[in-house]
């Protein structure tokens, strides 16, 4: 089959830095698929998106000149409609080969599962490639995700940028296509600057060298590894290495065709802001790269990436630091303000900022978190006295001028003001460390403290907005509860906490119903009836009148957590299944929950896994079905068959030898002790009938069966293991 390579490059203005990668790979899928969508052979080889701040192109090594010959069936009537008693062409069949455009006699038969019909096979043809590239392209250009088409001249046109010139090449072959008004040509464009004339592209595979000569590197990998070199080697000469954050670096990416550092530096008197506004600073706002020393400190020096090699670098060095110094100057003139008030004075301003109309103040909430998290504490050998003191510092950078002016740097800027004020440094740290994890796939906080402060914070979010009536629905989510309640998760599982998760939402929803009804008791004048109400215990006595004021949600928040955790182990590659087994018997503790997740995964690789799983889902039927009182425990004089005998002295050795280290936690052991039992029990279904006459003897069979069903069930559902 002949191949030709080809090229489709799309010119237009600088295209939006952040939808830039997935404008080009839409238009590289969507010429792909429109190709394979009229049978073209494909040779892709290493094939990928090319694109640059003006183009994206599609560039293919081999694609066949023309179309598979295309062969068509089409089905005709069956012979009981198709001839009459003699064999002779009714009108239906004559109309079918009419239509087909052949004799009836050289029609073809089949036959399927309702007879045999008749049937006109033909081919014809491939149609070639370039005669369909026009469509291709139009298909591809449809597909791509363009929320927000801009137009521009006298047409009716939208794309993302004006778009200013197409080359279509199909082996050394222009092909005269058209889009936006414009007709394909084989000359491309240059650098805007360093080489502002057309570049003659000879054939598809001379395109990117064309370009490369031209000072535009088309190739997205290959400009994003000369950033990287440029950048690391500027950094070296300045004594430090660079931060190379992914997603600036991929921003600095899509801004240059043609990159070049240039090293520039600041006063150090900046140093002394915290180097996290520094960065973000130079990161975010003017797409720079930080230099730091061998600790992982900030330097003076940062490198800027040009799209242009200069004559005149010092030029460029100087505009670079000229932008970026009033913003440092400011981020100063915040900090020392702020130090000059202090943190704990920042708080006083907490109490006129509303968190949520129904849950009260910013300091509302701080009290609560500042409760729950010296609650907490004892239960994880922590400092309760620490955690308190960080739940009341917490918020308190909330009302600094720093975070006003940079609002990522929550948590960072107090925990710069605690060491400033002398906190202790585990309070510190903990006040940066509570908004941890701060997205997917950032570390869960590492001190003691932190932890304890992220999940006495995550808790009362949580209760919080299910009380205020607040759960999420569909992509709704205000409050973030599906990333608390996952950032939660995680730091009890990952820091092995025992902790009793749902005394700890009780506690929650305690704290935050206080402060709603003291609110709602404000309206209603009801204040001394709310401050006798407000404690709410393990009985929840209180709940009827609560319900009648605000929509509890108590018992949606831990199924609401165990929903996260899904995923959640579902990308660490554990089995709906497994996790389905262990979350059927809600343990009150995740961390347990974890631990029994992994003892089922090593149940399951054992060869008596699937069928005592198979063994405990068919007791559970059995179960659910009996229509007679079932005793604790089996009675050892109404055994009689030998199976039954060795089963109930098989569960029996079951509970002595597992009981131990279920109370302990060690799953793993416990199920692989219940292993042992598939003999017992396959021998017992093989030989007994449980639903026998005798009502005695069939109560007592079902006793042994839900003592081993309980046995087998005691670390998770196993059945959920059964296909």
């Amino acid at each position: 089959m002949s191949m030709q390579p080809l090229l489709i490059e799309l010119g237009t203005e600088e295209l939006p830095v952040k939808a830039l990668p997935g404008l080009a790979h839409a238009f590289f899928d969507g010429v792909i698929a429109a190709l394979e969508k009229r049978g073209i052979t494909i040779e892709r080889g290493h094939a990928k998106p090319l694109y640059s701040p003006r183009r994206i192109a599609v560039l293919l090594p081999g694609v066949a000149v023309e179309q598979p010959a295309q062969a068509s069936e089409t089905l005709g009537p069956y012979l009981n409609i198709a001839l009459d008693a003699e064999g002779k062409p009714t009108r239906a069949l004559e109309g079918f080969a009419a239509k087909a455009g052949v004799e009836w006699t050289q029609l073809e038969r089949m036959s399927d599962n309702k007879g045999e019909r008749f049937v006109h096979r033909s081919s014809r043809a491939g149609v070639r490639t370039r005669d369909l590239l026009q469509d291709v392209l139009d298909e591809a250009l449809a597909g791509m995700p363009i929320p927000k088409p801009m137009r521009w001249g006298d047409h009716s046109h939208g794309f993302a940028r004006p778009v200013h010139w197409l080359v279509v090449l199909f082996g050394d072959e222009v092909v005269e296509l058209e889009a936006f008004g414009i007709r394909a040509g084989r000359n491309s464009r240059g650098h805007r600057f360093m080489y502002d004339k057309p570049v003659w592209i000879g054939r598809p595979d001379e395109y990117v060298e064309a370009l490369r000569a031209a000072f535009v590197l088309v190739d997205a990998d290959a400009r994003r590894a000369r950033i990287i070199a440029e950048v690391e080697t500027a950094a070296k000469a300045a004594g430090g290495s660079a931060r190379v954050d992914a997603d600036n670096l991929e921003q600095v990416n899509c801004l240059n065709e043609w990159p070049v550092a240039v090293t520039c530096s600041f006063e150090r008197e900046f140093l002394d802001v915290p180097q996290e506004a520094l960065v973000a600073t130079m990161e975010t706002n003017q797409k720079f790269f930080p230099v730091l020393d061998d600790g992982g400190k900030l330097t003076e020096h940062f490198v800027g990436i040009a799209n242009i090699e200069s004559k005149d670098a010092s030029e460029i060095r100087k505009g670079y630091e000229r932008v970026i110094r009033p913003r440092f100057a400011d981020a100063k003139f915040f900090f020392d303000e702020d130090l000059k008030q202090g943190l704990e004075a920042m708080g006083a301003g907490l109490a006129t900022v509303t968190y949520q109309a129904k849950l009260g103040s910013v300091a509302d909430k701080v009290q609560r978190v500042a409760a729950l998290a010296e609650a907490i504490a004892p239960q994880v050998g922590v400092d309760a006295v620490l955690a308190k003191r960080a739940g009341l510092l917490a918020k308190n950078d909330l009302q600094s001028r720093m975070v006003n002016e940079f609002p990522e740097l929550q948590g960072i800027a107090g925990r710069y003001y605690a060491q400033r004020a002398n906190e202790p440094a585990e309070v510190a740290l903990a006040i940066d460390e509570a908004y941890q994890p701060r997205f997917a796939g950032d570390d869960i906080a590492l001190s003691g403290v932190g932890k304890v402060l992220a999940i006495a914070e995550r808790l009362d979010t949580l209760a919080g907005g299910f009380a205020a009536g607040l759960k999420p629905t569909g992509n709704k989510d205000p409050f973030a509860l599906r990333r608390n309640a996952l950032g939660l998760a995680r730091t009890i599982i990952e820091s092995g906490f025992e902790l009793d998760l749902d005394d700890l939402i009780r506690q929650a929803f305690g704290n935050v119903l206080n402060r709603i009804m003291l609110i709602e008791s404000e309206k209603r004048e009801e204040v001394r009836q709310a401050a006798d109400a407000v404690e709410m215990t393990a009985e929840n006595k209180y709940a009827g009148e609560l319900r009648s004021i605000v929509p509890l949600g108590y018992d949606d928040a831990y199924p609401f957590i165990l929903d996260r955790l899904r995923g959640y182990y579902a990308d660490k590659g554990v089995p709906a299944s497994h996790f389905n087994a262990v979350a059927e018997l809600k343990p009150k503790s995740l961390y347990d929950f974890d631990r029994r997740v992994d003892a089922i995964g090593t149940f399951a690789q054992l060869p008596e896994a699937a069928a005592l799983a198979a063994a405990n889902k068919r007791i559970g039927n059995i179960l659910k079905k009996a229509d007679i009182e079932i005793p604790g425990m089996e009675d050892e004089q109404l055994l009689r068959e030998p199976a039954e005998f060795a089963l109930a002295e098989a569960v029996e050795a079951a509970y002595g030898e597992t009981g131990h280290a279920l109370a302990h936690g060690d799953y793993v052991d416990v199920l692989a002790h219940l292993a042992r039992l598939r003999p017992q029990v396959d021998a017992f279904f093989d030989s007994v009938m449980v639903n026998v006459d005798d009502p005695a003897i069939r109560a007592n069979r079902l006793a042994l069966l839900k003592r081993l069903s309980d046995r087998l069930g005691s670390v998770a559902a196993i059945e959920h293991l059964s296909a």
